[in-house]
């Protein structure tokens, strides 16, 4: 098949997309198909052939892509494009993915998970990887979501949404518990996360935050082990267990995307009954926001053995090293099988108009 594989965009987690990117269009490679990397926000800028031959560039347009400890620096991105244009798709980037027989999303955060791309795709008739537009949309949305959780019986920390400015602030600070986690309504890769313990913490958190935006979820900060668990069509996959290194307090950004800054243990060492409840809770989730082909939840596992969702994340980090593929290994499937099963999962759902 001709696959165009779309990843970095304008999103804090561009190269975390874009190191998913190359992993996955290198495998589907190696499987025969006439892959090829396409960044969303660049396109094809210096690519000097004809659309139709852009599936047999050298390497499929892959290029190396280093994860820096801190986010890139997105108005660089922006002037370095040189038609500067507003628009969010690059020059040839829809000709591409009008001319593939499945576009692959590679892409991570809030420019590829929040529906509009798959609405875009949807509208123009381009078959597309993951969940359709709208469950995209909800499962962004942290509030969203956590009114999915309640509604479907899904164990979850008390939360509440604050929508605030800067003269807000003080008020907050009082009104708001501590310790606490607060999280801007619609990041990702621990971008836009923070865990105060004290006022003064909170303070500087809320303002930290408004960086992201004006919406946030504040909810009970959680202690335990942190798990996640991953679904491939109906089935739920083994769990991970996240144990963050080098004096991370819990999985942050450093944490997930650099060398030896996190153990991940799969199958976690956890009881079949735990791991059960966890991937039933997943389900429940996943279908309850009616998502579909894959997606990955992520839980904290307290003291008593409770698990406690915390989100679920619609096009999960898939480098190689990543959680999914990880735990895709644990019942003997390939980083390459893992790929492909996603294009195959992710084209029967389309057929069936999801």
């Amino acid at each position: 098949m001709k696959i165009v594989v779309l990843a970095g965009g304008l999103s804090p987690e561009r190269n975390v997309s874009l190191s998913t990117g190359t992993g996955v269009c290198r495998a589907l490679r190696k499987r025969g198909h006439k892959a090829v990397l396409v960044d969303m926000f660049l396109g094809l800028e210096r690519f000097a052939g004809k659309i139709e031959e852009i599936f047999d560039a050298p390497d499929g347009l892959c290029s190396n892509v280093a994860i820096e400890k801190t986010a890139p620096d997105l108005d660089a991105v922006r002037a370095s494009r040189a038609d500067k244009s507003a628009s969010k798709f690059g020059p040839g980037v829809l000709d591409a993915c009008r001319a593939a027989d499945i576009v692959f999303l590679g892409l991570h955060g809030e420019c590829g998970e929040d529906g509009r791309v798959q609405a875009t795709f949807d509208l123009l008739g381009i078959p597309y990887t993951g969940a359709g537009y709208l469950s995209s949309g909800m499962a962004m949305d942290k509030a969203i979501t956590k009114t999915v959780m309640e509604r479907v019986g899904v164990r979850t920390a008390p939360w509440r949404e604050v929508c605030y400015t800067e003269e807000d602030i003080p008020r907050l600070v009082e009104e708001l518990e501590v310790p606490c986690a607060v999280k801007v309504i619609n990041g990702g890769s621990s971008l836009g996360l923070s865990l105060p313990d004290t006022k003064e913490e909170l303070e500087k958190a809320l303002h930290e935050m408004l960086r992201y935006g004006n919406r946030i979820l504040v909810e009970k900060k959680l202690h335990g082990r942190e798990l996640t668990v991953g679904v491939l069509g109906n089935d739920y996959l083994p769990a991970v267990e996240i144990i963050p290194q080098n004096n991370s307090a819990y999985f942050d950004y450093v944490a997930k995307y650099q060398a030896g800054g996190s153990l991940e243990v799969c199958p976690a060492p956890i009881t079949e009954e735990q791991w059960r409840e966890m991937g039933e809770a997943t389900l429940k989730l996943y279908h309850g926001l009616g998502l579909s082909a894959y997606a990955r939840a992520d839980f904290i596992l307290d003291e008593e053995g409770r698990a406690w969702c915390l989100e679920i994340n619609t096009l999960p980090g898939m480098t190689s090293a990543s959680l999914l593929p990880k735990e895709a290994a644990a019942v003997g499937m390939s980083y390459e099988d893992l790929c492909e099963r996603i294009v195959e999962e992710s084209l029967r759902v389309r057929r069936e108009g999801r």
